[in-house]
């Protein structure tokens, strides 16, 4: 199955065009073998991420979306709040697998409060920011997400 992707960086920086959004582009090319049918660029406000997720999940019809920034100590890093909000159900493993391999790389990894959870039938999943983190977390679970998508989209099958 093909699935349909949205892939939303969160950054002021990115948003305002004062910085390139390399961690974007570079979830856009390692999920080339699905089908990436949303991209956007939004600022670190809550209620606008909040609103682009529902968007994604419940008109655009995404079966994944991956957030990349929005997800440390900053005052403005408001991601996980905001996935939170609008998820029904949290998956905290993917998450923890993620933290897990990228601790191996920088103690910084533990600062991450990124959140991944399920709405309806749309997993959404918050990335770190940079590009070195998203390669990396998304490295750590591209492997499991075509089977928790399957699931998802009501095949229980193996």
């Amino acid at each position: 199955m093909s699935w349909k992707v949205g892939i939303v960086t969160v950054s002021d920086g990115c948003a305002s065009g004062t910085r390139e959004d390399s961690s974007g582009n570079l979830l856009r090319q390692l999920c080339q073998e699905w089908d990436v049918i949303e991209y956007r660029v939004i600022p670190d406000e809550q209620q606008e991420i909040e609103e682009t997720l529902k968007e994604l999940a419940d008109q655009k019809g995404c079966h994944l979306i991956l957030t990349t920034g929005g997800t440390g100590f900053a005052p403005r890093d408001v991601t996980p709040e905001a996935t939170r909000a609008v998820i029904h159900k949290e998956a905290p493993g993917i998450c923890e697998a993620m933290r897990a391999v990228t601790v191996a790389h920088t103690k910084y990894a533990i600062l991450s409060r990124a959140v991944a959870g399920i709405r309806n039938q749309t997993l959404i999943v918050n990335l770190p920011g940079s590009p070195k983190g998203v390669r990396e977390c998304f490295d750590a679970i591209s492997g499991v997400l075509p089977h928790a998508l399957r699931i998802l989209s009501g095949n229980t099958r193996h």
